[in-house]
């Protein structure tokens, strides 16, 4: 049985969607912590905010009246969408008032952006084409966001030449994942797909490099804390 460019799609695509998905779980620990300490510690709320927003934005790309035959993009990114609320509830529960005020005032301003990519799209773009094309750049612009998280830790690691806290299984869960979609993205091009997981392939790959150069740290006196890494992440 020959498979069709079509049913492959939907295979990579469903591989994707289980690579994504490790992704989006991989913060768990850190809110399992979290909540057996009953504090948030030094962990901060923004790369959950900045998942939100992107998973918002690759929901909408994915409408059917938006970009037609996207069902994979939207399925996982909605489940991905209700993890990072998740968190960000956990979060919200454990935090200070100042941070409480920052995820709220955030939230509401993601929520109107949407809310403005919407409406303008919606009213005052007619055509699959016209939509896509700026949905499809300003849902690649938040995903390159998210991909771009770690790249203070990779600051750090260089800075420290000690790769001990880079984390390695989700290193390689990003570059799997940025392959996985990008040749998603090229079974039936689709430049927004292929740039934003291209750019986040590209970044895992310099992560996984950093680990292979600095898995030997040299020895100090003092190490920067797991706390203070964990924090960009």
């Amino acid at each position: 049985m020959v498979l069709s460019a079509d049913n492959i799609r939907f295979v990579v695509g469903i591989i994707g969607n289980v690579l994504s998905f490790v992704l989006f779980a991989s913060p768990v620990p850190t809110f399992c912590r979290i909540i057996k300490n009953k504090s948030v510690e030094e962990f901060h709320p923004y790369p959950y905010l900045a998942s939100t927003m992107n998973c918002m934005m690759w929901i909408f790309y994915g409408m059917p009246f938006v970009h037609p035959h996207s069902i994979l993009v939207v399925t996982i990114n909605s489940i991905g969408l209700f993890m990072q609320l998740c968190y960000i509830s956990i979060f919200f529960f454990y935090t200070g008032k100042r941070y409480r005020l920052q995820i709220v005032s955030i939230l509401f301003g993601e929520i109107v952006g949407l809310a403005a990519a919407v409406a303008g799209t919606m009213l005052g773009l007619h055509t699959y084409a016209s939509r896509t094309t700026v949905v499809g750049i300003l849902a690649t612009a938040f995903g390159i966001c998210m991909y771009g998280s770690p790249l203070t830790i990779m600051y750090k690691v260089i800075k420290t030449k000690s790769a001990e806290f880079l984390p390695k299984t989700l290193s390689i869960a990003c570059f799997l994942n940025g392959i996985c979609w990008a040749g998603y993205a090229l079974l039936k091009f689709d430049p927004y797909i292929l740039t934003g997981n291209g750019v986040g392939a590209l970044l895992a790959l310099v992560q996984l490099a950093l680990i292979v150069i600095y898995r030997n740290p040299p020895p100090k006196d003092e190490k920067p804390s797991k706390v203070e890494l964990q924090n960009v992440v």
